[in-house]
């Protein structure tokens, strides 16, 4: 249910509602629209946008590459570097559950003729470094050329071990593939490995970070890596339709957000561990209590009714998605200590009722 509908059937602003759907739906805040407001533009199609030439070398320098560039989407920026990195009738490794794999269209072999081939993962969503060395192609003219590795992290709002997604780069290296890193909520990641994004992308070629989600800003994904393929996926964002003019207001936005916000993002795990210790507590409802989790609290409803569990919620202001019994919870920095404790109540109304 989108926040419109949402407003619409509960007779809610959006000032009251508790949306626990996905961290996208962060609103800028006073500050970023201030900064927005005052954002210095050019044209970023020239190249001369210099509040968003300012965003890309400070996220290239956070973490440790050489360029960066700016997209619209953290899907258009894994195209971009999938293009960037193979060519029509080449190969992708990438983790079945990844979302490179799940939900982005199968992009990169729609529009790049790029081949993926799904691994399985471990129980925490490494790729085992074995199924990286069993998966690359021999030189053989039946097979698709192996040149790329994707790896992700966090996976399902778990942080993936950096010792684990360091074991199958080394793997993807020793055999001549090149390694992205699928960083959307990658300060999420880094925040729960008590590391800086520097470390975390130290194993990759190519890094994807996401602004709109954990960061809170409107738009925004900034692809970072060597200058040569940044300029190659410079010229494939043009393809797709992803040239921006004026954009220097949402890389304004970018920038506070790395400044002021992520800082901050551990917030948001601390009060998405006070919602998981609240709900596991209740009988109806089976918690994750895996390690290295983030702002994601997953709940497996076993009420007998998990539509009007999620109706009753829905009365009480509280937005969620629901998929058969299942429920993704996530906590981002629109929602306080406050909203935290309204969602827990709401779940023991729900239940009870």
């Amino acid at each position: 249910m989108y926040v419109g509908t949402a407003k619409a059937a509960l007779g809610h602003n959006s000032d009251s509602l508790v949306d626990l759907r996905s961290d996208t739906v962060t609103r800028p805040s006073p500050g970023m629209l201030a900064a927005m407001a005052a954002a210095e533009v050019g044209d970023d199609v020239f190249g001369d946008d210099p509040t968003v030439i300012a965003l890309e070398e400070k996220t290239a320098d956070l973490f440790g590459k050489e360029a960066a560039l700016f997209l619209s989407t953290g899907t258009q920026s894994n195209l971009c570097a999938m293009l960037a990195h193979c060519g029509r009738g080449e190969e992708v490794l990438v983790g079945r559950p990844y979302h490179v794999f799940s939900a982005e269209a199968h992009g990169a072999s729609v529009l790049g003729g790029i081949a993926l081939d799904p691994l399985d993962v471990n129980p925490d969503n490494s790729i085992d470094p074995q199924s990286v060395r069993s998966a690359v192609k021999p030189d053989d003219p039946h097979l698709p050329i192996t040149k790329l590795l994707c790896l992700e992290n966090t996976v399902t709002g778990k942080a993936v071990p950096l010792d684990k997604q360091e074991a199958a780069a080394q793997a993807a290296r020793e055999l001549g593939l090149a390694v992205h890193l699928d960083a959307a909520r990658g300060f999420n990641a880094a925040a729960a490995l008590d590391i800086d994004v520097r470390t975390l992308a130290r194993c990759a070629d190519s890094v994807s970070a996401c602004l709109s989600k954990g960061l809170g800003t409107p738009a925004g994904t900034v692809l970072c890596g060597p200058k040569d393929l940044v300029r190659r996926a410079r010229r494939y964002r043009k393809m797709l339709g992803g040239g921006m003019r004026q954009v220097g207001i949402l890389a304004a936005a970018g920038i506070y957000a790395l400044d002021n916000h992520a800082p901050r993002i551990a917030e948001d795990h601390a009060r998405a561990a006070t919602l998981r210790q609240g709900l596991a507590e209740m009988d109806g409802l089976s918690v994750d209590q895996a390690p290295n989790q983030t702002n994601m609290v997953l709940v497996t409803i076993t009420a007998p009714n998990p539509e009007a569990v999620q109706a009753s919620l829905r009365g009480a202001g509280i937005v969620t998605g629901l998929s058969g019994n299942f429920m993704r919870l996530v906590v981002h920095r629109d929602i306080d200590d406050a909203g935290i404790a309204r969602v827990i109540d709401a779940f023991a109304g729900a239940l009870a009722a």
